[in-house]
């Protein structure tokens, strides 16, 4: 997917993608004059998939959560 395919699917601008990928946002490889982003990276730039990254974060959180809560969840799930 190019950079123009990719803005018209998030619904935004060729520069907003094109800042996002210099930053390091979403991962693109330069092919010849064009960058191309993978169908992966478009689904993990449109919220449709999680990185691996996010994923190990959101388990931690999830982890972290049940562990200073648990006693509290189990309650409420009781009510």
């Amino acid at each position: 997917m190019t950079i123009p395919q990719l803005a018209g699917k998030l619904g935004i601008s060729r520069i907003a993608v094109w800042n996002k990928v210099k930053r390091g946002e979403i991962r693109a490889a330069k092919v010849g004059r064009q960058y191309v982003i993978s169908a992966r990276d478009a689904r993990i730039a449109a919220g449709e998939e999680l990185s691996p990254e996010r994923k190990r974060w959101l388990e931690a959180a999830v982890d972290r959560v049940v562990r200073e809560y648990g006693p509290v969840l189990k309650r409420l799930s009781r009510e």
